[in-house]
């Protein structure tokens, strides 16, 4: 795979060499003061071609096969133009353009607001292949933020989203475990994750857990739309977080861009980018290297991340692109602690000898076409090949590591999909509609490979020693089709509703061998389900001013029985063979705006029904013998309100200022996520004990998630300070309060974390950051793991300082 990145980049470095120009489009961009205006939107009226203007305003477009057309042009804050246009083959047009200003409305919040640009905004109403109006979303727009960007900081990332709670073990920055409205941050397996609008998990219906997360440095924004993007993209619970990389440079042939960041506990981080747009040919290719000791004992990391894209404009109707990204890691994992431990020293690490690794390699052809001025097409193929690996002591963490042979586990992932989507406007009753419509076919293969036989060494080795087997070998196939619609229909300026369904078809398969006894395979038997099922969702706006507005929306959601679900701890527990998906709904209804240039808000009410729950009870048959049975056992409810306000009173008081700018934000959440009617029971000297968890708070789901910070503003140099205030959880259904001796239940203790990050960039070419994480060093953590890469406390760290310097060319 490292020959295949190899060769892609030198031919994307010959583009700008290869290619001759038939003829040009030049000019221009002023305001009505003959000021250049940077970063406008030039597009040719029914094609894919489009370029925006430079520093300097300047803006050319190479490469034009001859004809008519008519030039867009769009930038913020300044009134639309369309300009006629002809051009001969060969021939070279000077094009100069002036902007008015306009009065900016509601949908011009979603990419900025004041002189110091804001980092979270919304999706548009319809955003190229898809449909948001009436959707709870949020669009985090990640360079426009102080952030710790080399480690994936996910608590100053996602500051300004409210209701995100984030599992901050993973120090190294290479896996993200987020949720939101009282759902298990797991690595993120309530989320459908997507970059580019496609899968980038293992198995999204069977298995669909993140390991890989890209880098921020090249994330220009992350989209997340809550339950509600259930219709268009399926699961899950949590909705969709989408990682947007940023694309090729249209304002010029090539640029380059190097940072490189220092740090605590040996961190060393160098991100290199280049792109450009070359007549029909536009490219990207990154490369990160990352490696650190991390902040507690026994910990190490060594990532390295590479992606290119090519797109090339076959014709003025056609796009295609070819996108390949790979990521290798290597981690060692300091284990948990017990509270004693954490107590005592939450640095210190009893497990020397476990190591983690994900070597993950996903390519995607993509391709859009503009049938009509109306309607276009978009079509993705995608697959995921890839690993996941650990080798190490898995007993609890109140045993000592023997340093005899080492547990290994590995998954190998091999997936592929296709998705074709298109979206038409149409009239009705004199009134634009937009019609959104999408086929998906989804074949996803898990070969599971665990406890195996590993060597009695220190470093990373998953081979097996002589004469040693995996004792469980599973096979997981998953086979997904789907379609859906969905429209926009609008009654007036201000009131518009959308209508969707999304029909599924998933089969799954299970098999292979479950364990080894006395030298006897025992085989687990085949394990088939199909189900058929249609989703339904209906939303509305209603625009109070042209920025300002209400929003409601309720979509069905569920969450597919997952591998996990159909694998039993023992040979004699029981899988129910009518195990249900869990299904449920969101509900949002909101009211969210901006007041002029200076403040922006969204708040409202959700209420999240997580039904058929699956769960193990104990079950009896007629000869007395007591199994384990999984089967669907109940419901939650989570519900609460999400806030978000971003304020700047020296816009709001002075309008201008030549002592800068302040940004004072807060992103609130009280959560209320409890078990409704779901049945247990317990095992009391060989009789079942019933119980119920109805009225327990859910596990890993703080009340309170709340988040503030300042930001100052001045020319070139910004400085935020920022304070995650989150409360207790559970780390278990029962709430369990003291821990146990192994630390995997217990009580999840309130904490607060204050952060402080600056940066600067000197003639936008040489790029200065640094800030403080924790910077009152507190002690706390987020997680209990009852397995890997605990078990036992996993602390977040401590004080970590961090320097940045970049350079663009």
């Amino acid at each position: 795979m490292k020959l295949v990145f190899t060769i892609v980049i030198a031919f994307v470095l010959g583009l700008t060499a290869s290619f001759g120009q038939k003829n040009m489009l030049k000019g221009k961009v002023l305001d009505e003061a003959k000021q250049a205006i940077p970063g406008a939107a030039l597009t040719l009226e029914g094609t894919v071609r489009g370029v925006q203007s430079d520093l300097s305003g300047n803006f050319s477009m190479r490469d034009i096969p001859s004809g008519d057309y008519i030039l867009k042009v769009n930038m913020l804050g300044y009134k639309e133009v369309s300009i006629p246009f002809t051009i001969a083959l060969q021939e070279n047009k000077d094009l100069d353009i002036t902007l008015e200003e306009a009065v900016v409305s509601l949908d011009a919040f979603e990419f900025s607001v004041s002189r110091g640009i804001m980092g979270q905004e919304r999706l548009p109403e319809v955003d190229r292949f898809r449909i948001n109006a009436g959707k709870k979303n949020e669009v985090i727009r990640v360079g426009e933020i102080n952030a710790n960007l080399a480690m994936n900081n996910s608590r100053q990332i996602f500051s300004r989203t409210p209701g995100i709670s984030i599992w901050e073990n993973d120090g190294s920055g290479i896996q993200l475990g987020v949720a939101s409205r009282g759902l298990n941050p797991n690595r993120s397996w309530e989320f459908n994750v997507r970059m580019n609008g496609y899968d980038i998990t293992p198995d999204p219906m069977g298995y669909p857990e993140a390991y890989y997360t890209p880098p921020m440095e090249v994330v220009e924004q992350i989209e997340i739309v809550r339950g509600a993007s259930s219709i268009q993209y399926g699961s899950q619970f949590g909705g969709l977080m989408n990682f947007v990389m940023r694309k090729p440079d249209k304002s010029t042939r090539f640029t380059f861009e190097t940072l490189n960041t220092v740090g605590s506990n040996g961190l060393f981080s160098t991100f290199n980018y280049l792109g450009g747009t070359e007549g029909k040919w536009s490219y990207t290719a990154y490369y990160q290297k990352r490696v650190g000791n991390g902040w507690r004992e026994n910990s190490y990391f060594n990532t390295d991340h590479a992606h290119v894209e090519v797109n090339y404009a076959a014709s003025n109707r056609l796009m295609i692109g070819l996108e390949m990204t790979y990521m290798d890691t290597e981690s060692q994992q300091p284990g948990g602690l017990t509270d004693e431990q954490f107590n005592t020293d939450p640095r210190s690490s009893s497990r020397e000898r476990n190591w983690f690794s994900t070597p993950w390699f996903i390519p995607a052809l993509t391709a859009e076409y503009i049938v009509s001025e109306k309607t276009k097409l978009s079509w993705k193929t995608f697959g995921t090949f890839a690993e996941r690996n650990s080798v190490g002591f898995m007993r609890p963490i109140n045993q000592e590591d023997d340093m005899g042979n080492r547990q290994v586990d590995r998954d190998f992932y091999t997936t592929y999909g296709s998705e074709v989507r298109m979206i038409t406007e149409y009239s009705l009753f004199g009134k634009s509609n937009t019609l959104a419509a999408g086929l998906r076919y989804f074949n996803g293969f898990i070969d599971r490979k665990q406890v195996g036989g590993g060597d009695n060494g220190t470093e990373m080795n998953f081979d097996l020693i002589d004469g040693e087997v995996f004792r469980r070998d599973f096979d997981f196939t998953n086979i997904n089709q789907a379609a859906f619609a969905e429209n926009v229909f609008r009654f007036s300026d201000k009131w518009l509703l959308t209508t969707g369904l999304r029909y599924e078809r998933i089969s799954s398969n299970m098999e292979g061998l479950f364990n080894i006894v006395n030298g006897q395979d025992q085989i687990l038997l085949p394990q088939n389900t199909t189900r058929n099922f249609v989703l339904v969702g209906i939303g509305s706006e209603y625009k109070i001013t042209p920025s300002m507005e209400f929003y409601s929306n309720f979509s069905q959601a569920y969450r597919p029985v997952l591998i996990s679900d159909l694998t039993p701890p023992a040979t004699t527990d029981i899988i129910d063979e009518n195990l249900q998906d869990s299904r449920g709904f969101n509900f949002d209804f909101g009211y969210r705006g901006a007041i002029q240039n200076w403040m922006k808000f969204d708040v409202g009410y959700f209420y999240l029904n997580y039904a058929d729950r699956i769960g193990t009870i104990a079950v009896q048959d007629d000869n007395g013998a007591i199994s384990q049975f999984r089967t669907n056992l109940g419901n939650s409810v989570s519900q609460g309100f999400e806030g978000y306000v971003e304020f700047d009173p020296v816009s709001a008081l002075t309008k201008t200022s030549r002592f800068g700018y302040l940004h004072l934000f807060a992103s609130l959440a009280f959560v209320d996520a409890r078990y409704g009617d779901f049945a247990t029971t317990s095992v009391r000297e060989g009789e079942i004990v019933p119980g119920n968890l109805k009225g327990n708070r859910v596990e890993n789901a703080p009340r309170k998630i709340n988040r503030y910070g300042v930001t100052y503003r001045y020319n070139r140099f910004s400085v935020t300070w920022q304070l995650s205030d989150i409360g207790d959880a559970f780390s278990d259904a029962s709430n369990t309060v003291l821990s146990n001796a192994a630390a995997t239940v217990g009580l999840i203790p309130a904490y607060r974390v204050q952060d402080i990050s600056a940066s600067t960039d000197i003639k936008r070419r040489y790029i200065f950051k640094a800030g403080i994480n924790n910077l009152t060093n507190e002690m706390y953590f987020t997680r209990r793991a009852g397995g890997y890469p605990g078990p036992g406390i996993m602390p977040g760290e401590g004080r970590t300082v961090y320097f940045t310097f970049g350079l663009k060319l």
